[in-house]
């Protein structure tokens, strides 16, 4: 089903174009969110995502494969977003009430639980790459493969850089800790 309406949407069919944005909204501005972290950029990001995905869908070559292609158009906005932008941010990951999915695992079975503000303090210090594979993979649940896909590179790549990627957000959660 999807792959017709992106085939229609390919076409100018505004109205297939409509409906993939319906169904996929939430969850883009879900991610945007989570990158960005403060919900205008988030809102600007998902339209800008949207417009340049219609703008460049008839360049797309395989529909099926419409996710990844348009998950690298979001990741780029959200670069775009933070590029611009100038001041201090505020990353909140759970903005939908559901529990952060990020989750650090620790050697010593009592270490406890990092405060949700310490976290967004944390994660506010990733760089965007690094808030973005976390927030591909964990948040949005994607795998792998997906994960690939979505930022054009190999899943061996993802692998390593999701590492990094957790080592880095665990550097900067022991770093609000108190001594």
């Amino acid at each position: 089903m999807e792959r017709e309406l992106v085939e229609a949407a390919r076409r100018g069919d505004r109205a297939a174009y409509d409906v993939l944005v319906r169904r996929k909204v939430e969850s883009v501005h879900r991610t945007a969110r989570a990158i960005l972290g403060n919900e205008a950029d988030a809102q600007d990001a998902t339209q800008e995502a949207f417009v340049a995905a219609w703008r460049h869908l008839p360049r797309l070559r395989d529909p099926e494969r419409f996710d990844a292609w348009f998950g690298r158009i979001l990741v780029n906005a959200c670069r775009m977003a933070l590029r611009t932008r100038r001041g201090v941010r505020e990353i909140a990951i759970d903005g939908d009430g559901r529990d952060t999915p990020f989750t650090v695992r620790r050697p010593d079975p009592a270490d406890t639980a990092v405060d949700a503000m310490a976290f967004d303090r944390a994660f506010d210090r990733l760089s965007v790459d690094e808030r973005a594979i976390l927030t591909l993979h964990h948040l949005e649940a994607r795998g792998l493969p997906e994960v690939a896909a979505i930022l054009g590179i190999p899943v061996g790549t993802v692998k390593s850089r999701l590492l990094r990627a957790r080592r880095a957000l665990e550097r900067s959660l022991d770093r609000e800790r108190p001594l």
